[in-house]
């Protein structure tokens, strides 16, 4: 699987895709819907489809794919080997929604939430999809939510189209289980592969699975805290588990208020204020073993003693 386009700035989302089978333009066809790593507080979250003729579903079902949590690696690399080479067929198309873009949506001023993210992160698939000629008339998702509600709000948005919205769907249609297999292997390789835009030298790999409850990820999150800039973009920074580290272990932050003057409420907060740490700056000659952080050499910034 070609990942270089997102590798190539995995800050924000990216999309994939395979050739669109030419029989996927004059047949009727179905289409699954699956993610992987919705719950990890490392790497990204990945939306797939994969679509077929009806007249195919036996023929994609022969491949023996299935729900891709029931699999191990070695079996996942094997049947997304398998789907990618029934190109005659069989489609399929991604969604890369990076840790930075989870974070930063879910932290702006309006709201955007997983579930949200989710749906849109779905129906941006199927539009694609449609888009591109796939002559569609089945969709199976694996429900985000509940349900019904799911499944009224596409079928609303493609009318034109049977909708079908399962808890489980993965394990239930074979469309569906190829759809997993696709989006896992994808995040599989984002996260082996992860290319830190952050200057952290060697990293440890050694990060585990990327969920919350993990010693082996609660440890690698200890390890690279910042305790001034957090965490790196692999970090969802918008995660309770991130959140509870940087308010333990990072340096506090007062944001003044326009009544009261920033020197004044630091002394209040007993917390120095960002105008002494220029000062500070500007009467210390800085050590030669100093290497200051990226965000001031990449904004070509540094200290002086007079303006």
């Amino acid at each position: 699987m070609d990942l270089s386009d997102f590798e190539a700035d995995n800050s924000v989302s990216c999309r994939l895709a395979s050739a669109i089978p030419d029989i996927c333009k004059t047949e009727d066809c179905c289409l699954g819907i699956d993610e992987a790593g919705r719950g990890p507080v490392l790497g990204p979250m990945v939306y797939g489809i994969c679509y077929c003729p009806v007249s195919k579903k036996e023929k994609l079902k022969g491949l023996k794919v299935a729900d891709s949590k029931t699999l191990s690696e070695l079996e996942r690399e094997n049947l997304f080997q398998k789907v990618d080479e029934a190109k005659s067929y069989v489609g399929w198309a991604l969604q890369i929604i990076s840790p930075n873009t989870i974070s930063t949506s879910m932290l702006q001023r309006t709201k955007y939430n997983l579930n949200a993210l989710s749906h849109d992160a779905a129906i941006g698939l199927v539009q694609y999809a449609l888009d591109c000629g796939v002559q569609l008339k089945e969709v199976f998702v694996d429900t985000v939510g509940p349900a019904e509600k799911y499944q009224e709000k596409l079928s609303q948005r493609f009318p034109g189209v049977e909708v079908t919205v399962r808890p489980k769907a993965d394990s239930l249609f074979p469309v569906v289980s190829a759809a997993s297999i696709c989006a896992k292997v994808a995040r599989d390789h984002c996260v082996k592969g992860w290319n830190f835009a952050e200057d952290l030298k060697e990293v440890d790999a050694e990060y585990g699975s990327g969920y919350p409850a993990d010693p082996k990820t609660k440890a690698w999150l200890l390890k690279y805290l910042d305790p001034v800039f957090g965490y790196p973009q692999f970090v969802r920074f918008s995660w309770s588990t991130a959140q509870t580290l940087l308010d333990s272990k990072a340096v506090p932050v007062h944001w003044d208020d326009d009544e009261e003057d920033g020197v004044k409420a630091a002394v209040r907060k007993n917390n120095a204020s960002m105008l002494s740490y220029f000062g500070r700056a500007a009467k210390t000659s800085q050590s030669a073993a100093h290497q200051p952080h990226r965000y001031f050499t990449e904004r070509r910034l540094e200290s002086l003693d007079t303006l």
